[in-house]
């Protein structure tokens, strides 16, 4: 993950390779230097109790990898296997643009691109949700 700037909010905490740190009183910008290093906001952790749709489900698998939960190379083929299974639901353009990345990252093993770039799909999915309650 060269070059990843992470912004924090006051008392914002985050987990770096299986450590929780927790940002001071201020804003702060952070800048991780070490490539391919596990990061996750923990203001965007999904709880186990949450994984409830198919987009939810994927990006805990890729939220275990950075918190070292998951075994990587098990991990990715699920994800691979999960965004697949994501792009015959999800077909308008912006939607694949996503699932593309996703991959691309996947295959890069740039697990929280590839999680930044699924959740973009939650709204997405929510919406698709929402549209077949009321049809």
């Amino acid at each position: 993950m060269s070059g990843l700037v992470l912004k924090l909010g006051p008392r914002e905490r985050v987990l770096i390779n299986g450590a929780i740190i927790e940002n001071g009183e201020r804003r702060s910008r952070l800048s991780i230097m070490t490539p391919n290093a596990n990061i996750l906001r923990l203001r965007d952790a999904i709880h186990p109790e949450e994984v409830n749709t198919p987009v939810r489900r994927v990006c805990y698998i890729a939220q275990l990898v950075l918190s070292g939960d998951a075994d990587k190379s098990e991990a990715r083929i699920q994800l691979l296997r999960g965004i697949e299974q994501l792009s015959q639901v999800f077909t308008d353009h912006d939607s694949r643009v996503l699932l593309e990345t996703a991959t691309e990252e996947v295959l890069n093993e740039q697990v929280y691109h590839a999680l930044k770039a699924l959740r973009a799909l939650l709204p997405r999915e929510e919406r698709l949700f929402a549209a077949t309650r009321i049809g």
